[in-house]
């Protein structure tokens, strides 16, 4: 099987799982998978109003099984295939989780058109924080650099 031929299957295998979740009512239209070494190690689905948690999304959900099953915490190695481009927050844990690729098949706009719009978080990240919507205020900063220094300094850390 050629290089394209896999990369087709295993975003079938994405696409299969947005499907089957919204078939059997179990989350959005969303779905992802991690392939490393040729071989899916994680399949994830949307499970937002199943688990009540707005941080379960099929790319975290994937994430979090592939970084379980690889004993680590990075995704190095491996390929992210995802039913849709990501929102904010995947983008930003699949750049945490740096996997060598990115795949997708929806784009942005196409979830907009069903009401999973995410414009408004970009557009959100580009304002000053003044300027957010979202009411944000800093206190104890002076407080909360003490675990910095002590992360600094620490002979302990695992860097990431």
């Amino acid at each position: 099987m050629s290089t394209t031929e896999n990369q087709q299957q295993w975003m079938k295998a994405a696409i299969q799982l947005s499907i089957d979740n919204v078939r059997n009512a179990l989350g959005g239209p969303f779905g992802a998978v991690v392939v490393k070494d040729g071989v899916i190690i994680a399949k994830g689905a949307n499970a937002v109003t199943a688990t009540n948690d707005p941080t379960a999304h099929a790319e975290v959900n994937a994430i979090r099984e592939a970084c379980k099953v690889l004993g680590t915490f990075q995704l190095t190695g491996c390929d992210v295939y995802t039913s849709c481009e990501p929102c904010p927050m995947c983008l930003g844990a699949i750049y945490w989780a740096r996997p060598d690729r990115l795949f997708y098949a929806n784009t942005k706009a196409d979830a907009a058109a069903i009401q999973f719009d995410d414009q408004f978080i970009y557009e959100e990240i580009a304002l000053p924080i003044a300027q957010r919507k979202l009411a944000t205020h800093q206190l104890m900063r002076e407080e909360a650099l003490e675990a910095f220094r002590l992360w600094e300094e620490s002979n302990e850390k695992t860097e990431y």
